[in-house]
């Protein structure tokens, strides 16, 4: 495994980190309780240290498990949470929230401090310091109190990361960023002129760059969102993509090492629901992506995708 530099945050992170939103989530197909310990542990003792979560995950599963894997060996990971979305399923980006909304999440991970908390998808305003002061005030009041050591923000575009960068004292973002999904790249100067840790989210597009998924795939629960044209476009795409990869490389490992490619970000977080999916994911920082396969990468998404975004 290696080991990159959260920005300016002091903190050191694995390049593939573990994104906790499948523990104990049966909205996902997520493992049960004593496969995510498992799964925690193993993530643990293959040099991952970065765990993201969030309340909102399994109504709070996911918290309480990372916390259950993670003791006594707390000291060993860099834990990010959320705020925003409540373990209840409810929207609060308040200042007033914010203090006892962490503190419900740090009896849920067993913790005194949550290394990273980001503004959950936040609507614009709260990225705004000026607009949003009051709540930046108290996010570097708890930070003052020990009960985080960074703070900022998790987006999906552009924009937003410019917005975060310019406007707030944040010291870490979760950008949404993939194969497919590359328009937050043109903030990524942004990002690095701030000195902002970058975590990469939804590096395998949702599953359609873990190769598992075609034209003829049926999807239930969340991702029954995808109409069948989207569907039939996301396949094509899929196999575009296929065949700039040399021999023997999966469309997975790609998929990471191509996101890992972009020295701007520190680690990327594909979930795990078990064992082989997981050593699937830590792999893939073994090796870099060849340059030449990242421009073709970079390419397939300007002439395919630039000007017409995937939906999510």
């Amino acid at each position: 495994m290696q080991y990159r530099s959260l920005g300016k945050t002091g903190l050191r992170v694995s390049a593939v980190g573990f994104g906790g939103w499948q523990l104990g989530n049966p909205l996902w197909g997520g493992p049960d309780a004593g496969e995510s310990l498992r799964l925690v542990q193993a993530a643990l003792d293959g040099g991952c240290n970065f765990f993201d979560t969030a309340p909102g995950y399994g109504g709070g599963a996911s918290e309480r498990l990372l916390g259950q894997a993670l003791r006594g060996r707390r000291e060993a990971a860099v834990i990010c949470t959320k705020f925003g979305h409540t373990a209840e399923g409810e929207e609060d980006f308040s200042a007033a929230n914010l203090r006892p909304a962490l503190e419900a999440s740090l009896r849920r991970l067993q913790t005194d401090c949550v290394d990273v908390l980001l503004l959950h998808n936040p609507p614009a305003e709260r990225l705004d310091g000026a607009r949003a002061a009051d709540l930046y005030a108290e996010l570097g009041a708890l930070r003052a109190e020990g009960k985080l050591r960074v703070f900022g923000a998790s987006v999906d575009w552009s924009g937003e990361l410019r917005a975060l960068c310019r406007g707030t004292p944040s010291g870490a973002a979760e950008v949404l960023f993939n194969a497919f999904h590359q328009e937050p790249r043109r903030a990524f100067p942004d990002a690095a002129d701030v000195g902002l840790g970058l975590i990469a989210k939804v590096p395998l597009d949702s599953g359609w760059l873990s190769g598992k998924y075609d034209e003829r795939s049926r999807f239930a629960g969340i991702r029954d969102r995808w109409t069948p044209d989207v569907v039939a476009r996301r396949a094509a795409l899929v196999r575009e993509l296929r065949a700039l990869l040399p021999a023997g490389l999966s469309l997975s490992c790609a998929a990471l090492r191509f996101v890992l490619a972009h020295p701007e970000i520190s680690t990327v977080i594909p979930g795990a629901k078990d064992a082989a999916q997981l050593g699937m994911n830590l792999a893939a920082a073994s090796e870099p992506l060849a340059p030449a396969v990242v421009a073709a990468i970079r390419e397939l998404w300007q002439r395919e995708i630039a000007g017409n975004a995937l939906p999510w």
